[in-house]
């Protein structure tokens, strides 16, 4: 769901995250979206008069990484708490509620960071009713609000921090220290939809098919007669997406399917069998893997390779472009290209509001600056799990929704060195028996996605048919997650990851030794590059 540029109202019944730099921002939103309410992001540096201009049906603060005496922090026009909308304060903006409106916050030395206890002093109030009055929350703050604002009745508390939550049901303005989004505070979620539903009077009507009518009407509107084309990986993600704008454009909408020799094994077939028959989508196949392999030689700096690969990308959709163009130059023109980016793709690119960019994403950081295309994307607000629902929702199979996610630059980035060739098949084979197996356990659905990464400049001594043997090591890595913003290594079954290596050491030819990747993110990323 695109954040509007314009402070043109709002869907009825949306709720606005004003995001103050937090990591969070786009969880919250989603949160609320879990609630059943739709929910916008919008940048605190949004004036206050545009905010409002929106019709909100409620308004929640962010967190953020700024101290709210600090000169520079973000500020909000006291006008936005008495306009009559609801507001929700969270952890920054709980603080920042707070010292607009008269109470006092400053840096107390009680930093509270991790699982904290919450003592709820006001059983029955709008926030936390029915909820525990010990309950286990996430803190992550240096400051503290020691006095609530005149009208405010505090109805939470922790050891070092008097008040952790206050209430003015007749202004409907709310505020907790904590972070309610995340699941590490117990009852967060009911919290939230406490301030949602009795706070503000929100009825929990959005569903994912909103989703989809306001995507298709929003794409209608914006592509007119034009043509576009979609780069079709085979992943969920363009899969989804470009259902989304088929569904909206109907055959004024190309897929290009590129064969850059850097899928997975049984990729290309699946991707021509099992999308085109769900969908009935026009399909272009180009093969480009002599272009690709050509052009990614001697390069083994990941960052490198996810530019080149971005780039060879748009200029084989460009060849497309002109090919689609030639076969019916009578048509409109080809002006759009449909990606299929989601919103962590866009944090971690450093495309997040204060956020910092771990890596460039092949959709956001790879693409060339002097693209002849207008970007769709209709799932960069998403996370992963909602863009599963929204292909559901359209009538896709199985096979495709819930197939682990496989970045777009492919293989390209699971291999760690320069890509060729023979290392590819290699890793083909590899991957493959890691799936099979992981599919034969019955686990597919148990792990987030189980990326075989394949040390190419690296060499490991063994000893096979009685021989020495110098050979490459391969690297599992399956992790669980619910939205690739964190993600925790997955405890597989020993005699899975044993029938996995028995099988990658006996059957894929220069491999010797198989490692399992036992690293949280973070730490690290899920992907090695």
């Amino acid at each position: 769901m695109p954040v509007p540029s314009s402070p043109a109202a709002a869907a009825p019944g949306t709720v606005l995250v004003v995001d103050f730099g937090a990591q969070y921002a786009q969880l919250i939103a989603r949160r609320v979206r879990e609630a059943r309410v739709y929910s916008e992001i919008v940048p605190s540096t949004m004036p206050v008069a545009d905010m409002l201009a929106k019709k909100p049906a409620a308004i929640i603060l962010s967190g953020g990484p700024s101290s709210v005496y600090a000169e520079g922090a973000p500020r909000l026009d006291r006008s936005l708490f008495e306009a009559g909308v609801p507001v929700f304060g969270m952890c920054y903006g709980f603080q920042l509620m707070a010292q607009t409106l008269g109470g006092t916050v400053d840096n107390t030395g009680a930093r509270e960071y991790g699982r904290t206890s919450l003592a709820v002093s006001k059983a029955d109030s709008t926030l936390f009713e029915g909820t525990p009055v010990e309950q286990p929350v996430w803190m992550s703050h240096g400051d503290a609000c020691s006095a609530a604002p005149e009208g405010f009745t505090v109805t939470a508390s922790t050891d070092v921090v008097p008040v952790a939550a206050f209430e003015n049901d007749e202004k409907k303005l709310y505020g907790v220290q904590h972070h309610p989004e995340v699941m590490h505070s117990t009852y967060g979620q009911q919290v939230l939809e406490h301030f949602l539903y009795r706070g503000a009077g929100i009825e929990p009507s959005w569903t994912t098919g909103s989703v989809i009518e306001e995507q298709v009407a929003a794409i209608r509107a914006r592509v007119g007669s034009a043509r576009a084309i979609c780069g079709l990986s085979g992943g969920v993600d363009s899969a989804v997406a470009a259902a989304l704008v088929q569904k909206a454009i109907g055959s004024q909408l190309t897929c290009v399917y590129v064969d850059h020799g850097l899928m997975r094994k049984g990729e290309t077939e699946q991707v021509e069998k099992d999308f085109v028959a769900a969908t009935g989508v026009q399909l272009k196949v180009v093969d480009a893997q002599d272009r690709f392999l050509a052009a990614l030689a001697g390069v083994s700096d990941p960052e490198q390779k996810r530019k080149i690969i971005g780039r060879e990308f748009i200029r084989v959709f460009e060849q497309a472009q002109a090919e689609i163009v030639a076969e019916a130059p009578g048509d409109h023109p080809v002006e759009f290209l449909v990606q299929g980016t989601l919103y962590p793709d866009i944090v971690e690119s450093g495309g997040g509001t204060g956020t910092a960019n771990i890596k460039s994403h092949h959709n956001v950081g790879g693409l060339p600056e002097d693209l002849e295309f207008q970007l769709i994307e209709p799932l960069r607000e998403l996370f992963k799990d909602e863009v599963r629902m929204v292909g559901a929702a359209l009538g896709l199979p199985d096979e495709i929704v819930h197939r682990q996610p496989f970045p777009g630059p492919g293989l390209g980035i699971r291999i760690i060195g320069e890509v060729t060739k023979e290392r590819l098949d290699l890793l083909r084979e590899a991957d493959a028996i890691a799936r099979e197996e992981l599919t034969a356990a019955g686990l597919d659905r148990d792990i987030w996605q189980c990326p075989v990464v394949l040390l190419a400049d690296v060499r490991s001594v063994g000893v096979q048919g009685d021989g020495r043997t110098y050979g490459h090591p391969i690297v599992l890595r399956p992790v669980s997650s619910e939205d690739a913003m964190t993600a925790d290594w997955s405890r597989l079954p020993y005699e899975t990851l044993a029938r996995i290596s028995t099988r990658i050491t006996n059957e894929v030819a220069d491999v010797n030794r198989v490692t399992l990747d036992i690293t949280s993110k973070p730490p690290g990323t899920i992907e090695w590059e």
